[in-house]
This record gives structure tokens, C-alpha cells and sequence, in this order.
């Protein structure tokens, strides 16, 4: 193919995405060997979005490996693991230390095991669940009756609270899902559309009639397995840190890559008249976009990818399809935050034996849930000391978020004596705030992505966490899908 102006693809936001979707229109571009080139434009003064990790010194052979935001990704979605081989980082890939997997939710104020056997929110096996002090004798009752309830065979959706109360009752809403579910999102139950977040249990329950025999088929199918010594981790990260992904995807990208600049407005600017050689674009009636940037200049452009938050790119699309904007903005948000608090291990009582507590909404604490980074993962704190990591925020305890820092760490440290009976000072801690950092699939949310896609103009696209999921491979496999889909639009064959 050749043409006189190569081509240009823009993307807006610098995040995971955002990379993401550079690098495969990078790949795409050399793939199918056209000469088109990209910009990628974030108005922050760094790269990776909330991927954040921070190093601290000065405690031990090696350092404390402090996660602002994500700490791993989930290793059965294979998008994110892809791209890191892809990049050559998969030397650095770092598994969950699952010979010490136990998680635990607070009961009545004291952290509980969840039963041996319990597979995502379904029993499996009958005398750890029996045994359990976690579900009343009624609610274990109310759960199996899940074995006879017929299963719901249509596709329309509803909330995560509705689709489990529906299965196996409210306490294991309450015990359960709640934390361990919504948590993932850090949404409400009560709001959290089913489809767009869990449309596996839906199939489940439609294929095996409850979600007991899916959970005991697929155990059955694991035990008859070939034994797999190299089987993966459920959740994977990098040895120094989740920032290892983005540092790597920005080092490979070769496009113009713009920090600090923001995108103020878009507007369309018909290629006719200004470049007198017609490109190769599937349909010559598409517009060619103008992009007006906060250092003063413009950008001309072909097609634009905007990895953005949905907010944002409602703002961007106000003008020009304010049905898609009206759509966007109807995409909520919350935000979150953490605290990582560092200390000697032999200060601590607590044996650490576990990933850490998840605390149900109707515990009623000023936190969300921890996590035991330092037994979670190896090579997340030196040798004789542990690292912690606390949530706030969200949809839980939305009124932590306006808590000063300095009030914050003394009502974390209550907690954390309440919980665990950690009284011990810590040698250092870390604040993390993300403000409207976490979009809410809401029910009906698939639906709406459907309206925003389908009132897009042409040559305008939309991808990352707002849409079709919120979790580091989701977002890679996005962005990877979008620029596919871009570079077809574009180029001619």
C-alpha cells in the first residue's frame, strides 16, 4: 500500500489500555505491512494509569514492592500473560504462593476461614461446610436447597444480589458473595449487573440445572485430569512489581508518545480539503478529526481510540455525538484507596496464614478488606518483615475517601488491632487515593456499552475498563480487539 500521508491513529490515555492499544496497532501496522503511524497522548506526567509500583530501600537484602493499585492479574483470562511473553518480560512472572492460599472473611468481628471446598461462592465438600461457623445452620440449609431450585434459562439480566439470592439464599449474599464478588469490583450488590460481571455463573447454572453440581462437575473434571506440575497460579503478577508491564510496553512502542499533554476538544476536518491525495480509507466519506491539545497545537487524525475514563470521553464527545456522551456519562463511578503499611515480622502476633480477610458490608468497619502481601506473594518484603495492604473506599465505605491522611493511618491501625491484634508501630506506611477510579457495571450495563458503540461516528472508538471489563487481561484483550478493529476500518487490502 502506499500513500503520499501515512495514516494516523491517535490514542487518548495513557493507561493500561491505552498502551496496550499502541502496541497492537504498532503489531497490526507491521503485520500487514502499511505505513501508519500512531500518537498516543496521556495528560498525566507518567505512563501506566493506576498500575503504580513503588520501591522502598533501606530494611533488608531486598526491598519492599509496594502495588499503588493492582497487585496481579488472573491467570485463566490468558490476554495479559500473552502480551507479557509478547514483550519478553515472562522471566519475571510471579505466582501467588498458593501452598499458603487461605482466605478469610470477619464474622462478627473475627476474621474466619472460608470452608475448605467452597469454589467461588458454591459448596463442594459437605463436612468442612457442615462444620463452618460462617453460615447459620439455616443458611447452609437455605444454600443447598440450590440442588433443586430450576435454573433461569433466559439472558436478561440482573444483579448480582438478586441472581444469589435467588441460588442460595441471603446469608450467602451477606458471607459471601458480597465480599468476595462485588469486592472484585468494589460495587454493589444490590446494583452489579450479573452479565457483565459473572455471566459464568448464568451459564452454569443453565448448562448443570445449580451452581453445586457445576462447581462438583468441574472438580470431578480437575481429578481426571493428567496430573500438571506446571499448572498456573490463579493469579499472577512480575517479580518487581505490576509496573514491570507498562515500563516494558513503553519501552517497545515507537509511535509519538506524548506526556503532560491533555486533549481539549475534537473536531471533525474533512480530508478533501487539505490533502488533495485521496488515503486508502474503506470509506471515503469518513472524516479525518482534529484533536486541539493543551500546549496550544493541533493534531490531524484518522481514527482515535479514546482509553480513557468514561466521563472523559463524554466530555470529548459531547459535540460530536452527544447520544454516545449521554450514554457515557450515565456509567458510574466510585473511588477507592489503599494503605500499605510495612513491619518487623516478629512484632506481629498474627501468623499470616492466609491472602488476607475480606469484610462483608454488614460488619459495618471503616475498611474493606486486607491483604497479606508478604504472604500472598514472595519478593514483596525483606526477609523478617511483613507488608500489609488495606482497602477503603468504593461502594463500601465511601466516606473513608474524604478522611485526611492523618486521620486516616490511626483508624487503619484500629482496625487492624480489632481484627488481627496488631498493636505494633509501623516503620513506614503508603497512601494510595484513586479518585473516580473505578467504573461500575451497573444492570443493564452491556446494554449501554451496545448504545455507545453503536452511536460512535466513524473512525471513533472506545475501549478499557469502562466497558468489558475491569481487570488487567480484560483490558489488554480490549485494547487488542479495538485496534483490530481500527486497522480494518482503515486500511484497504
Amino acid at each position: 500500500m502506499t500513500n503520499s500521508t501515512p495514516l494516523n491513529i491517535t490514542i487518548i490515555g495513557g493507561g493500561i489500555a491505552g498502551l496496550s492499544a499502541a502496541w497492537y496497532v504498532q503489531q497490526e501496522a507491521a503485520r500487514q505491512g502499511v505505513d501508519i503511524t500512531y500518537t498516543l497522548v496521556e495528560q498525566s506526567d507518567r505512563w501506566g494509569g493506576k498500575i503504580l509500583t513503588e520501591t522502598v530501600d533501606g530494611f533488608g537484602a531486598r526491598p519492599f514492592i509496594i502495588e499503588a493499585g493492582p497487585d496481579s492479574f488472573l491467570s485463566q483470562k490468558p490476554w495479559a500473560a500473552q502480551l507479557a511473553r509478547e514483550l519478553g518480560i515472562a522471566d519475571q512472572f510471579l505466582p501467588t504462593n498458593d501452598g499458603r492460599r487461605q482466605t478469610f472473611i470477619l464474622h462478627n468481628g473475627r476474621p474466619t476461614p472460608l470452608p475448605d471446598g467452597v469454589m467461588l461462592i458454591a459448596p463442594t465438600k459437605i463436612k468442612p461446610f457442615v462444620q463452618s461457623r460462617l453460615i447459620s445452620p439455616w443458611g447452609k440449609l437455605r444454600m443447598g436447597l440450590d440442588w433443586f431450585i430450576p435454573p433461569k434459562m433466559d439472558d436478561s439480566d440482573e444483579t448480582l444480589a438478586q441472581f444469589i439470592q435467588r441460588r442460595l439464599g441471603q446469608e450467602a449474599l451477606d458471607k459471601i458473595a458480597e465480599p468476595l464478588l462485588s469486592g472484585i469490583y468494589n460495587a454493589d450488590a444490590e446494583l452489579q449487573s450479573m452479565m457483565a460481571t459473572f455471566p459464568r455463573f448464568r451459564d452454569m447454572e443453565k448448562e448443570h440445572g445449580s451452581l453445586i453440581k457445576a462447581m462438583l462437575a468441574a472438580k470431578k473434571s480437575r481429578a481426571q485430569a493428567p496430573p500438571n506440575g506446571n499448572a498456573p497460579s490463579m493469579f499472577t503478577s512480575f517479580k518487581p512489581g505490576m509496573e514491570e508491564l507498562t515500563l516494558a510496553l513503553r519501552e517497545r512502542l515507537t509511535g509519538d508518545c506524548r506526556l503532560g499533554i491533555k486533549v481539549e476538544r475534537l473536531e471533525i476536518r474533512d480530508w478533501r480539503l487539505t490533502d488533495p491525495t485521496p488515503s486508502p480509507i474503506s470509506n471515503l466519506q469518513s472524516p479525518i478529526y482534529q484533536l486541539h491539545l493543551s500546549d496550544g497545537s493541533t493534531l490531524p487524525t484518522n481514527a482515535i481510540i479514546l482509553a480513557v475514563p468514561a466521563f472523559v470521553a463524554a466530555k470529548l464527545l459531547a459535540e460530536l455525538a452527544p447520544q454516545a456522551a449521554e450514554t457515557l456519562r450515565q456509567i458510574r463511578y466510585v473511588s477507592t484507596g489503599t494503605v500499605s503499611l510495612a513491619y518487623k515480622r516478629d512484632e506481629i502476633a498474627h501468623p499470616l496464614n492466609g491472602f488476607g480477610i475480606v469484610i462483608p458490608r454488614s460488619e459495618r468497619r471503616r475498611i474493606n478488606a486486607i491483604t497479606w502481601s508478604s504472604t500472598k506473594f514472595d519478593h514483596r518484603a525483606p526477609e523478617g518483615y511483613a507488608l500489609l495492604r488495606i482497602f477503603f473506599g468504593g461502594s463500601r465505605t465511601p466516606q473513608m475517601m474524604d478522611v485526611p491522611d492523618e486521620a486516616l493511618l490511626p483508624i487503619v491501625q484500629e482496625e487492624l488491632a480489632a481484627m488481627m491484634g496488631i498493636t505494633a508501630v509501623p516503620l513506614f506506611h503508603r497512601i494510595y487515593r484513586w479518585q473516580n477510579s473505578n467504573p461500575q457495571y451497573d444492570v443493564g450495563h452491556l446494554d449501554r456499552v451496545a448504545a455507545i458503540e453503536a452511536s460512535l461516528p466513524p473512525g471513533i472508538f472506545v475501549t478499557g475498563s469502562p466497558y468489558r471489563g475491569v481487570g488487567v487481561p480484560d483490558c489488554v484483550k480490549q485494547a487488542k480487539d479495538t485496534a483490530v478493529n481500527v486497522m480494518s476500518k482503515l486500511v484497504i487490502e
